[in-house]
C-alpha cells in the first residue's frame, strides 16, 4: 500500500528514473488526485510539470462509454467505431462536445489561471495519474498528448487494474505501474490516505513546480544559494556508500537519515519523511550504511559501534560538500540506526546539533548515552509497547534536552492511517526548532 499520493510519487519517480531521460521531457498531471502524484515524479527527475486538462464524451444514453475525448488547443479525438455502434447522430454529438468543452475550458482557467498550456511538440510526455480502475481518463489524456504533438507518451501510475493497465498499451508507447493486482476493487484500497485533493492544492502545487522551473522549462534548482539534489557516492574510509542528497535552495540545516536492520536508502518510510522535510525547506541525505558485501554478514548489521563509526565518516564526508558548508546537521535514526546516530553523536568533537529517533533502540548506545549532547527527540508508537519501555529507560539515562512523543494506535512501523505523517510533522518540529531561524514549510 501507499501512504498517500506523495508516497506513491516518490516511489513512482524511482521506477521512473533511469527509464525516462529528463532532456526534452514534460510531466502531466491528470487533476484532480494525479497532480500531487506528478508533482513529486517532476521535482525528482527535474523536469517541468503541467496539467492535461481533457474531457472524455461519453455516449449519451451510455456516458461511462467515451466516443471521444477533447484537450485544451481544439484537440478533439473520436472514436469513429464506438460512434457507428452507438448510431451517434451529429446532433447528438454537438450536444455533448458543447457542454465538456465548456468544462474542460472552466478546468483549464481554474488551474492554470492565464498562463497557456506547455508545448509539447516533440516532447517526451509523462502522463501521470493517482490509479487506474477503467482507465477511461488515463486513455483520453494518451490521446490528447500525442495529438498535441508528443513524439513519445509514458503513462506512469502507481496502482492500477491489470486489465485496464494492458488495455492502455495501445495508445501509450510504454506503461510504467508498479501494482497491478489480482483483486482490484477501488484505487482508494490501495492507500492508507486517500483524501481527495482540492483544486486549491492542484493550483498550489503547479504555482510551486514553476518557481522550479524558468521561463523555457529549464531547471533553477541550483539558482539559489543552494538548491541541488541527485544520486552521490559517499567516500567513507575504504568503502564508497550510493546515497541520494538533497538540499532545497536557502536550506536551514541537512538531516543524515540512519537506517535500521534489514533497511536502507529505499526504505520508503525513511524517502517519505525526507520528502516532508525536503518540502519544508530542509536538506536530506539518505545512503546505505553498508555494504552488499557486508549486510551479508548479520553480525555487521547490529554492530553498533561499527555503525557509528561509519555514521561518523559520512558526517565528515557530507561537511566537505560545498551545498552544505555551515550548515547544522541532524541525524534521523529508525530502529539500530536510533542507537548509532546516538553513539556517534557523543563523540566528544561531535557537532551534531538534533536527534529523531523513530521506534528506535536508544538502549542499544547503552553508557553512551549519558555523553549525547544534542536535543533528542525518541518518537515511539503507542502500541508499540517493548520499544516504549526500553525507550522511556533510555531516556532517563539522557543528559541533553530531550523529549519522548508517543503517537498513539501506533505499531513499530507507524503503518496506521495518519501516523507516518506525524512522525514527519514531530521531525521537521524539532529539527527546524534546533536549526536556527524558524523554516515555514510550504502546504501540500
Amino acid at each position: 500500500m501507499f501512504v498517500d499520493r506523495h508516497d506513491a510519487g516518490v516511489r513512482l519517480a524511482e521506477r521512473l528514473r533511469g527509464l525516462v531521460g529528463a532532456e526534452s521531457a514534460v510531466v502531466l498531471g491528470v487533476p484532480r488526485g494525479g497532480v500531487p502524484v506528478a508533482f513529486e515524479v517532476a521535482r525528482a527527475l527535474d523536469t517541468p510539470l503541467d496539467v492535461i486538462v481533457v474531457r472524455k464524451l461519453g455516449v449519451p444514453f451510455q456516458p461511462e462509454i467515451g466516443f471521444g475525448a477533447l484537450g485544451e488547443g481544439g484537440v478533439r479525438v473520436i472514436n469513429h467505431d464506438v460512434v457507428r455502434r452507438a448510431d451517434l447522430t451529429q446532433a447528438e454529438m454537438a450536444v455533448v462536445e458543447e457542454r465538456e468543452r465548456a468544462e474542460l475550458v472552466r478546468r483549464a482557467r481554474r488551474f492554470r489561471g492565464d498562463r497557456a498550456p506547455m508545448d509539447l511538440a516533440g516532447r517526451t510526455v509523462i502522463v501521470v495519474d493517482d490509479g487506474l480502475a477503467t482507465g477511461g481518463t488515463a486513455r483520453a489524456a494518451c490521446q490528447v498528448a500525442r495529438a498535441r504533438g508528443a513524439s513519445r507518451v509514458v503513462l506512469a501510475v502507481p496502482v492500477g487494474a491489470p486489465d485496464a493497465v494492458a488495455g492502455l498499451c495501445e495508445v501509450a508507447d510504454e506503461v510504467v505501474c508498479l501494482q497491478t493486482p489480482d483483486y482490484f476493487h477501488a484505487i482508494g484500497a490501495w492507500y492508507v490516505d486517500f483524501t481527495q485533493t482540492t483544486d486549491e492544492q492542484v493550483v498550489e502545487l503547479l504555482r510551486r513546480a514553476a518557481s522550479f522551473m524558468g521561463e523555457h522549462g529549464e531547471s533553477t534548482a541550483g539558482s539559489g544559494p543552494r538548491g541541488s539534489s541527485g544520486e552521490v557516492q559517499v567516500d567513507a574510509g575504504q568503502v564508497r556508500l550510493p546515497g541520494r542528497l538533497v538540499v532545497p535552495g536557502n536550506a536551514e540545516g541537512v538531516v543524515v537519515f540512519v537506517h535500521g536492520s534489514g533497511s536502507g536508502r529505499h526504505s520508503p518510510r525513511n524517502r517519505y519523511v525526507a520528502s516532508a522535510l525536503n518540502h519544508a525547506g530542509l536538506g536530506t541525505l539518505l545512503f546505505d550504511l553498508l555494504t552488499q558485501e557486508e549486510e551479508s554478514d548479520r553480525g555487521n548489521v547490529f554492530d553498533i559501534g561499527l555503525l557509528a563509526g561509519r555514521l561518523a565518516q559520512v558526517t565528515d564526508w557530507l561537511g566537505g560538500r560545498p551545498e552544505v558548508a555551515g550548515l547544522p546537521v541532524g541525524y534521523f535514526g529508525a530502529s539500530t540506526g536510533a542507537a548509532a546516530a546516538l553513539w556517534a553523536a557523543a563523540e566528544p568533537d561531535s557537532e551534531i546539533t538534533a536527534i529523531v529517533s523513530r521506534g528506535g533502540r536508544p538502549d542499544l548506545a547503552g553508557p553512551r548515552l549519558s555523553a549525547v549532547r544534542a536535543a533528542t527527540l525518541l518518537i515511539v508508537g503507542g502500541r508499540d509497547d517493548v520499544v516504549l519501555d526500553l525507550n522511556r529507560a533510555a531516556q532517563k539515562r539522557l543528559r541533553c534536552e530531550n523529549l519522548l512523543q508517543v503517537v498513539p494506535g501506533a505499531t513499530h512501523l507507524f503503518e496506521e492511517p495518519g501516523a507516518l505523517e506525524t512522525v514527519a510533522a514531530l521531525a521537521w518540529h524539532w529539527f527546524a526548532g534546533h536549526f536556527g531561524p524558524r523554516v515555514i514549510p510550504a502546504s501540500r
